[in-house]
């Protein structure tokens, strides 16, 4: 049985590798409906699930819905606004020149939700806490930034690769500041209603851009419905997974936690790729690696 000091751990690191899964199905639907497009299917076809997710924790736990008040409503649009807007400053970065910049210091993101963690949500962050995400994030940047790369790419993928980290960061703290301001006494519950009602809103604001934009892209969606739905699923199942974390440990804990991410793609890439690591490579690992153990040990 897991204590419940680690479930928090427990839950990042199967909504990372729920989130490997989907971006990984999410590229497959960006050739046949745009990056937008295959943003939007997260949200679309995540809602249902969500809705499902709900309606079992309810009918499990016994534990009536929450009623929301004035302060859950600014915490809410914080996190789907700034998830939204970070998506798209995203995708603007992965159109410059310098990718592998750009998500570099997308990465940035941990360091960014201790603030905002610390400023919104009084979140504390102990000298050992902030020695781990000061360590595994230099360990992410070491590992994605080559030589002669930013100068390569200029100040703008820069500046759009820390922008999207500052809105996923707020999307963070916002999401975390609205499961804590339920009334209720179950975190399941705070974090699944949240979930649902965070996709509502993202689904519903995107289908009206959709539909003044570009209807044609709202009909591709449902017409690559089949693995629209998977990925729908592994995004809200990631979701879910996140904001379980949420409901347990800061946003930057969670977030630093997060980096091994990085881990799993760079050992999909050496053992199903057969892509050799460098040395620096090598280095960026072991300092993610010794983060992320400081991060657990300081908890």
């Amino acid at each position: 049985m897991i204590e419940e000091n680690w479930l928090w751990a427990v839950f990042t690191i199967a909504a990372a590798l729920a989130q490997t899964l989907r971006n990984a199905t999410q590229r497959e639907l960006t050739g046949t409906l745009g990056t937008v497009g295959a943003t939007h299917t997260r949200f679309l076809f995540g809602f249902p699930f969500a809705l499902i997710f709900l309606a079992v924790v309810a009918a499990a736990s016994d534990v009536p819905l929450p009623h929301p008040d004035a302060v859950y409503v600014p915490w809410i649009l914080a996190g789907t606004l700034a998830q939204i807007l970070a998506t798209a400053l995203m995708l603007a970065a992965m159109n410059e020149r310098s990718f592998v910049v750009s998500i570099a210091y997308i990465k940035t993101e941990p360091v960014q939700v201790a603030l905002f963690g610390l400023v919104f949500l009084g979140d504390k962050i102990t000298l050992p806490i902030a020695a781990a995400i000061l360590i595994a994030t230099a360990g992410v940047l070491l590992m994605s930034l080559r030589p002669g790369a930013i100068a390569a790419g200029g100040n703008r993928p820069v500046l759009l690769g820390i922008s999207a980290g500052a809105m996923f960061a707020l999307s963070a703290v916002g999401y975390r500041g609205a499961i804590l301001s339920l009334d209720t006494s179950s975190y399941l519950m705070a974090a699944t209603f949240t979930l649902a009602v965070g996709l509502a809103i993202q689904a519903a604001l995107l289908s009206a851009y959709l539909a003044v934009r570009d209807r044609a892209v709202l009909g591709n969606i449902l017409r690559a419905w089949r693995p629209s739905m998977a990925a729908g699923f592994l995004g809200a199942l990631a979701s879910q997974f996140w904001f379980l974390a949420f409901a347990l440990a800061t946003a930057a804990s969670v977030r630093t936690l997060a980096l091994v991410e990085v881990l799993f793609a760079q050992a999909i890439s050496t053992f199903f790729f057969r892509q050799q690591v460098t040395p620096r490579e090598i280095f960026g690992i072991l300092l993610v690696v010794a983060g992320v153990a400081l991060l657990l040990w300081a908890q």
